[in-house]
């Protein structure tokens, strides 16, 4: 795609994705592999980035991966496991730490005229998390910087452009961390800088143009960033080629089905909207399992999905919203090969579909696809729309799934949502909805006693979704939220917060 890249060989660190972030956030296009799957080397390859690890070196069965492919052929720069390695397979030494280092450090000493450091400070605060040491190094190996504990913060190979540092410079808790990629990924490398929306948006559309040429393209829709980003991108390719297929499946938002039809209008895409209520709710009959909802649910979508498939003639290509998250955690890093499960969002679309797959989006990050649905003109109402699950309301309302309790769940996470817009609240926060919970409780309303259910109000802040803490919204919404809710929905006369954060906690009940 991109004309130059940076390559990040994945050794399974928990900070891999955010190494590929920064080096992004400098308008350089990289990407992420398994060490034990590394791509064909290839001039466009600027760097090699080797990513931390939860393993040791010293372990028999640590991740290896042959330096020779790419030392003197192209600058190196190792974090962490990546530098251990490198050190280690070199004849230095690594040993277990006295102190399991772990947290924030600071450079006591600096080589700044070294190009990996320039423009560093020294006592810069930086981030580790090893429970190994660089103990001795080659005599080829230079070291360049150092803290009060760590000799060997980072070293240089003498006459390579061949780097190693022990902290972590992709998170935040590295005050100048950004400024050491980016000496790396644009003065060692050489990098031009030049990855940037419009230049996404510019060779992707002419890419899937050559791509699909008069071919027909399907494609489900979901209302969502990522699906709506990607159905436009197509669409500026092919035009009417594509045949978009939004489904009601009975456990949408309150009034989304007609909502979200109306915005894809404005976006100029062929849409068929199919209310099949009736089919859901028949498959999801008596299931109380969170499982058994998601698998009818899937299941369910995919007889529809194909049946409206089939009345479009001559379709050879399926469009999907697959984003760059959804393919690095489809990818096994441990073992001999990787391994490749469903993402997400295919659906598990059966094999008899017979039909090749478009993923103009599985290169890039979230935030990087609305940066790109920004430059295509897409509304904020849809980018900035939050995450909302696949199986939708069927896994907010815990037990069985009625009408009546969607009925009553919808109107409660439409005053919950409205109630976040209203206040201003709606863009601090990653995640929010609404649970039916499976009990009821006591209540008073006038002078008569009542028993009703009980809905818990869940609200999250995150970067990704793959950790994330409870919103602390002010008592003053949360207040006026359960009034709202008890006095017009129905049904209810208990709302309770949610205050967990994700982990130990997922964000969803099910």
């Amino acid at each position: 795609m991109a004309t130059e890249q940076i390559l990040i060989l994945d050794f399974g660190s928990q900070y891999t994705q955010l190494i590929a972030r920064r080096v992004r956030e400098l308008n350089v296009y990289c990407e992420i592999h398994p060490y034990n799957h590394i791509p064909p080397i290839s001039a466009d390859i600027k760097g090699v980035i080797l990513s931390g690890s939860p393993c040791s070196v010293r372990d028999a069965d640590a991740p290896v991966v042959h330096l020779a492919a790419f030392r003197h052929k192209m600058p190196l720069l190792g974090v962490c496991y990546g530098a251990q390695l490198m050190a280690h397979t070199s004849g230095g030494e690594v040993q277990p730490s006295s102190i399991r280092e772990y947290g924030r450090a600071k450079l006591s000493t600096v080589h700044v005229e070294n190009p990996l450091l320039k423009d560093l400070d020294v006592n810069t605060q930086v981030w580790m998390s090893h429970g190994d040491t660089i103990t001795s190094i080659p005599d080829t190996f230079q070291v360049i910087a150092s803290t009060e504990t760590v000799r060997v913060a980072a070293f240089q190979v003498t006459g390579e452009e061949t780097y190693g540092i022990q902290f972590h410079p992709e998170v935040t808790h590295s005050q100048q961390g950004k400024i050491l990629l980016k000496n790396f990924v644009v003065d060692i490398c050489g990098c031009s800088q030049n990855w940037t929306s419009e230049s996404f948006v510019e060779s992707t559309i002419a890419q899937l143009k050559e791509k699909l040429g008069d071919d027909k393209v399907v494609m489900g829709l979901s209302g969502g960033v990522d699906s709506s980003v990607a159905a436009t991108l197509i669409h500026r390719a092919i035009g009417s080629n594509l045949y978009c297929i939004f489904v009601d499946n009975g456990v949408l938002r309150k009034d989304e089905f007609e909502g979200v039809l109306e915005s894809y209008k404005h976006l100029g895409l062929n849409v068929k909207g199919v209310d099949v209520k009736e089919q859901f709710y028949t498959a999801l009959a008596g299931l109380t399992d969170p499982e058994a909802k998601r698998k009818a649910i899937g299941r369910t979508f995919i007889e529809v999905f194909d049946h409206e498939a089939h009345l479009i003639e001559g379709v050879s290509w399926l469009g999907q919203g697959t984003i760059y998250p959804d393919v690095i955690e489809s990818v096994s890093v441990k073992g001999p090969s990787a391994t490749i499960k469903s993402h997400h969002n295919v659906g598990g679309l059966p094999d008899f579909m017979k039909l090749k797959v478009v993923e103009p989006l599985n290169t890039l990050f979230k935030d990087e696809v609305r940066a790109v649905g920004r430059t295509l003109g897409i509304p904020d109402n849809i980018l900035k729309r939050h995450p909302f699950p696949g199986p939708g309301l069927a896994i907010r309302i815990l037990g069985d799934i009625t009408p009546e309790k969607v009925a009553i769940l919808q109107e409660v996470d439409a005053l919950f949502i409205n109630g976040l817009k209203k206040y201003d609240l709606y863009d601090q926060v990653w995640q929010a909805g609404a649970m039916l919970l499976p009990i009821q409780s006591v209540g008073v309303m006038g002078d008569e006693r009542t028993y009703e259910r009980v809905v818990a109000l869940r609200a999250v802040t995150s970067v990704d979704g793959m950790t994330a803490d409870w919103a602390h919204l002010p008592y003053e919404f949360l207040a006026d939220i359960s009034n709202e809710i008890i006095n017009k929905v129905k049904g209810v006369n208990r709302v309770v917060y949610d205050i967990s954060s994700k982990p130990p906690a997922t964000i969803e009940w099910e």
